[in-house]
């Protein structure tokens, strides 16, 4: 599905400055339950955590992923773990340092003409991410490594966007997002998606169509 073609760093958590800010980052505030989802045809990934600190979180995670030429899944199912290493608090910004975790049992599958190669694996997905918002702006940069003997599929993205207009916490505000990632061993393409994000207090919505004319959905709530 991806390669690594882009080398990069992360996301943050929800602010309130007064007005929505984009980003979500990988847990919540302590005592808080994060339930995220990213869906396309060849990604689909959910995964739920829980802040035990408010800096420290817990959580499982399922994901699956196919290579473009439909010939190779993979199905992971980890347990995670999320670290706010990080916090750069600004007048009017704010940026944020993440380390990610995750180790749980792979299993994949490679179509061969006459049969088909079956296994199953452990894998770990060490991984560090870093974003930058405002009200109006956003940047994130994400690296992870999915790795298991034999098989390298690390994951990279970068995205940014801009908020079309401010709102008070409580209004639903549009931003517009841009992402590229790419998935090493999956695809040697670059996966480049422009979507619309609304965003109100704890929870998001994402929709867009790749460059591959394939539709993506994503979202997050924070309860």
């Amino acid at each position: 599905m991806f390669t690594p073609k882009l080398t990069l760093l992360l996301p943050s958590m929800l602010l309130c400055l007064g007005s929505q800010n984009v980003s979500a980052g990988p847990m919540g505030f302590k005592d808080a339950y994060m339930v995220m989802g990213d869906f396309n045809n060849n990604w689909r990934e959910a995964f739920i955590n829980y802040a035990v600190t408010p800096r420290d979180a817990f959580g499982v995670s399922a994901t699956y992923m196919r290579s473009d030429d439909k010939t190779r899944t993979r199905t992971l199912e980890e347990v995670t773990y999320t670290k706010l290493f990080h916090r750069w608090n600004m007048p009017h910004a704010q940026a944020n340092l993440w380390l990610l975790g995750g180790i749980g049992a792979l299993q994949g599958e490679n179509a061969r003409i006459g049969s088909d190669d079956k296994f199953d694996n452990i894998m770990i997905t060490p991984g560090v991410q870093f974003d930058y918002e405002t009200t109006r702006v956003y940047f994130q940069a994400t690296h992870r490594l999915y790795r298991a003997s034999g098989i390298n599929h690390d994951y990279n993205s970068v995205r940014a966007g801009f908020s079309f207009y401010e709102t008070d916490y409580d209004k639903t505000q549009p931003w517009l997002i841009v992402e590229a990632r790419n998935m090493n061993g999956l695809s040697d393409k670059v996966e480049i998606t422009p979507m619309l994000r609304l965003i109100n207090k704890s929870f998001f919505l994402e929709a867009g169509v790749n460059n591959f004319a394939q539709p993506r959905f994503n979202f997050m709530y924070l309860f």
